[in-house]
């Protein structure tokens, strides 16, 4: 009989989240779930101190899915553009994601020094080069996987494997969100239909941590999240009413089968949608933005519009107490990502262009807005591309080297941090693990790698495993 009585509940109250919440919290509380201001914060997203006082609160990271070239973007190597075609030393031609010619490529784009910091910039980024010297360029990342699917999963969690929790679900357990009424953690994937990336929704996936830490993602054509409207002929009165009741129920099952993580968090994704309804559709409007910002981030221009979009929806995210955005750019298909296995010039002055002038808003913006000393902005793949050609224009995944770029919250801009051999190949100094980063990021939020843990079938995890340094050199 109760569980007719939840099934018809949760049939008749709405479709989806987006019109469910518990009144278990009012019961606890005593106060109205939808009053932000009055909620007492002792669920798994009350805002947390961290272990010490922070530069960051926020993380925006771009993802550049499929690997972007690091010779061909941040990491200028003048002898490779001189011994184009001889062969490359100690090349891995037969070990590659594909077969590799051995061949030095030269990179087909021009390069020209910008900024104070006098750092290399491709003609592909001419709005970034305006921002170079807020950068941190780490050019000493490796990873352990040529292929897309651990690679990314080892950029997002630490390993290389499915199943573990990823960073953004690590920051929301560690530190919570500041905004009750949103997500602590919102993911936007590849906006131009081209699909999600390898490996789909895990990379953002809660793992063994309760499933409230997962990222929401929003969709990427329609409404940016289902379900944000009361269903018709339904009033607040009617929508409280059901949803005491089905908070009753669930408050029974916890009492009788003691504290079920999953279920908590379900009651807590309930809430938190339930809120939602009053402030998501506001802050995800970029209509409100005035025709000048909007413009600024490219919204208007038919390349790179879709990630304008979201580059601006990630500002006004974090400026409302977001704690963590990721953006993806590029879908699943070699072609439709930044795997420029067959032509590396026409692939990435693709994406470069889609990216390059949404992210310089972005830096721009969160400059004059204040918010860049309290923002971290990150941007890198899931590991780089070699030096040598993959028939006579591209170039095949190499888990060897890349780069990846930091800008705000604590860093200290126009640094480069690490090198690669002469030709962009293999790192030879300062080799910067996925562990190092993830150390890194979680320090300028204020928390110690080491001591962010959680207990899983008898063993304290954390995001870093055993291993991780966070990169002094590249703070303030």
């Amino acid at each position: 009989m109760r569980t007719m009585m939840r099934r018809e509940l949760l049939q008749k109250t709405a479709v989806g989240l987006g019109s469910l919440a518990l009144a278990h919290v009012r019961q606890r509380q005593g106060r109205s779930a939808t009053d932000a201001d009055s909620v007492d914060w002792t669920h798994p997203l009350a805002p947390r101190r961290p272990h010490f006082r922070p530069p960051a609160k926020a993380v925006i990271w771009i993802v550049l899915n499929g690997g972007a070239s690091q010779v061909d973007t941040w990491d200028y190597k003048p002898e490779l553009q001189r011994r184009a075609g001889q062969t490359l030393p100690g090349a891995d031609t037969g070990t590659g994601f594909f077969q590799t010619s051995g061949k030095l490529l030269k990179s087909p784009f021009r390069f020209s020094q910008r900024g104070q910091s006098g750092t290399w910039v491709p003609e592909i980024f001419p709005h970034l080069a305006h921002h170079v010297d807020e950068l941190a360029l780490v050019h000493s990342c490796w990873t352990q996987s040529n292929n897309h699917s651990p690679a990314l999963f080892q950029i997002n969690t630490g390993l290389n494997r499915m199943g573990f929790p990823c960073v953004g679900s690590w920051v929301s357990y560690g530190l919570g969100t500041e905004n009750a009424n949103l997500p602590a953690f919102v993911v936007m994937t590849d906006a131009k239909g081209r699909g999600l990336p390898k490996g789909r929704a895990q990379n953002w996936g809660a793992g063994f941590l309760p499933s409230v830490y997962q990222g929401v993602a929003l969709n990427n054509t329609g409404a940016p999240l289902d379900h944000l409207v009361r269903r018709p002929g339904q009033s607040t009165q009617q929508q409280r009413a059901v949803l005491e009741t089905l908070g009753a129920l669930n408050q029974q099952h916890l009492r009788r089968y003691g504290e079920e993580t999953e279920l908590s968090a379900r009651i807590e994704s309930f809430e938190l949608a339930f809120r939602m309804q009053m402030t998501a559709p506001e802050v995800l409007d970029i209509d409100r933005e005035s025709a000048h910002t909007r413009r600024a981030y490219g919204v208007d221009n038919q390349q790179c519009a879709h990630f304008g979009r979201q580059c601006l929806m990630a500002r006004r995210l974090v400026e409302q107490g977001v704690r963590f955005v990721q953006i993806y750019s590029g879908g699943s298909g070699n072609a439709e990502s930044w795997d420029g296995h067959v032509d590396i010039r026409a692939n990435h002055t693709n994406f470069a262009a889609e990216i390059d002038q949404p992210t310089a808003a972005l830096i721009g913006d969160l400059k004059a807005r204040g918010l860049l000393d309290s923002t971290l902005v990150v941007c890198g793949g899931e590991f780089g591309r070699t030096s040598d050609s993959q028939g006579s224009r591209g170039r095949d995944h190499n888990p060897h080297a890349f780069t990846t770029w930091f800008a705000g919250g604590g860093i200290q801009g126009g640094v480069h941090y690490g090198a690669t051999d002469a030709f962009g190949y293999r790192v030879v100094e300062n080799h910067a693990s996925v562990h190092d980063l993830h150390a890194t990021l979680l320090y300028l939020l204020g928390m110690h790698h080491e001591q962010l843990t959680y207990r899983f079938n008898g063993r304290d995890y954390r995001l870093t495993d055993v291993h991780g340094t966070p990169i002094a050199p590249i703070m303030v």
